[in-house]
């Protein structure tokens, strides 16, 4: 019987999609790559996820965002890592706002069994407790960033998976 895994989902513009002008990214993409996937990731961000997968978390992307799942997967492919799940605007549109009549958050990472959710957005982070989910609001330039998530997500999987 496989053992059930956590799941870490990361928010994207702000969080993950950075500018350098006000974060430190990781190195742009090469020719001709760099013209398709404009977007600047945090740096550090490849390591992350790949630390976060290889500690046995799930690492999924939950934004508001449109952009296609096949967009966000093949540019973090470029950077060499992957996502276990992704959830853009239109998915959560589709399984998770359907037809209610009441107007949910833009976001709902218990839905999806998440059980921590990175955003930048203070909203979101102040819905979690309404809605079943764990937060850590991520926003300014931390050098630290990377230790602080694993040592939250491991503190939640140590509280809730035993």
């Amino acid at each position: 019987m496989s053992e059930k895994k956590m799941r870490v989902s990361f928010d994207l513009d702000e969080v993950l999609f950075v500018i350098p002008e006000t974060h430190k990214t990781e190195p742009p993409l090469h020719w001709p790559f760099n013209l398709i996937y404009k977007e600047r990731l945090r740096l550090g961000t490849p390591e992350l996820i790949n630390s976060l997968q290889d500690l046995g978390y799930e690492v999924w992307v939950y934004t508001s965002s449109f952009r296609s799942e096949s967009y966000i997967r093949n540019l973090f492919r470029h950077y060499g890592t992957r996502f276990d799940g992704i959830v853009n605007g239109n998915r959560h549109l589709r399984e998770v706002q359907r037809d209610k009549k009441e107007i949910l958050p833009q976001k709902v990472p218990s839905y999806y069994r998440i059980s921590l959710h990175i955003d930048d957005e203070t909203v979101i982070c102040n819905l979690g407790r309404q809605y079943g989910y764990e937060v850590y609001q991520l926003e300014a330039q931390d050098d630290d960033w990377k230790e602080k998530i694993i040592a939250r997500a491991d503190e939640i999987r140590k509280r809730d998976f035993k």
